[in-house]
């Protein structure tokens, strides 16, 4: 792709999954270490990238804006990434799995009672209307290097599908069948990624939670039969 795909607006969610948590504050006079430092400097560069891939796209990435946006020297910056494809992967690989914790946290959070398949549908949106998942869609559809692209995708896969075997886990452990979690999961999956790429050229959320709340009623009917 010659431009960027990615919308101007992202809906906003609970919680951006793409983002690094914030690092707590050291204590009064305590004088940080060295690797504490590096890592400060590490996660400021990250999140900057983030935020140059969502602004500019990968078609008009430039390392040296990341530098600027994270206000450190274009030395600092390629001194942790030397290249623009480390930067772009580990940047990838610092999104992804943030997303993963955001939802392995969210299934174990799941207290008996809870609705496990409406926390589905909402950790599926908040990841598919997420930052990570337009920038990933961008980056996969701009790479020329298959190579670079298999290797992205294969982290890609590492980070989502545990995600996904949780929430199967969890569908399963309030009295679905393994086959019917599976395809519930699946199609809810798919379900709501067409829902956010639509968003590129007609972003209606009140219609897009209708249409949830509409899948929610179908598969609780599904579910009532193949009980």
């Amino acid at each position: 792709m010659s431009d960027t795909i990615i919308p101007n607006v992202i809906p906003s969610v609970a919680r951006d999954p793409s983002r690094s948590a914030k690092a707590p504050r050291s204590a009064r006079g305590k004088r940080r270490t060295q690797a504490e430092r590096t890592q400060e400097t590490r996660a400021r560069i990250l999140d900057a990238s983030v935020e140059v891939l969502r602004k500019n796209g990968y078609a008009h990435f430039r390392t040296a804006d990341v530098a600027r946006a994270a206000g450190v020297s274009r030395g600092a910056q390629l001194h942790h990434f030397a290249t623009k494809e480390k930067l772009v992967y580990a940047t990838m690989e610092h999104v992804f799995h943030n997303v993963l914790e955001t939802s392995r946290a969210r299934v174990r959070a799941l207290k008996a009672g809870d609705d496990a398949l409406e926390q589905a549908i909402d950790d599926a949106r908040d990841f598919f209307f997420s930052t990570a998942f337009f920038i990933s869609l961008d980056i996969a559809t701009s790479i020329n290097s298959r190579r670079f692209r298999d290797r992205l995708m294969s982290m890609v896969r590492d980070a989502r599908l545990p995600a996904e075997q949780a929430w199967r886990e969890a569908l399963v452990a309030r009295g679905m069948s393994e086959r019917a979690a599976d395809d519930v999961l699946w199609l809810t999956l798919g379900l709501v990624r067409g829902l956010a790429v639509r968003m590129l050229w007609q972003n209606e959320p009140a219609r897009f939670d209708r249409l949830l709340k509409l899948w929610r009623g179908i598969v609780e009917g599904y579910i009532r039969q193949v009980r």
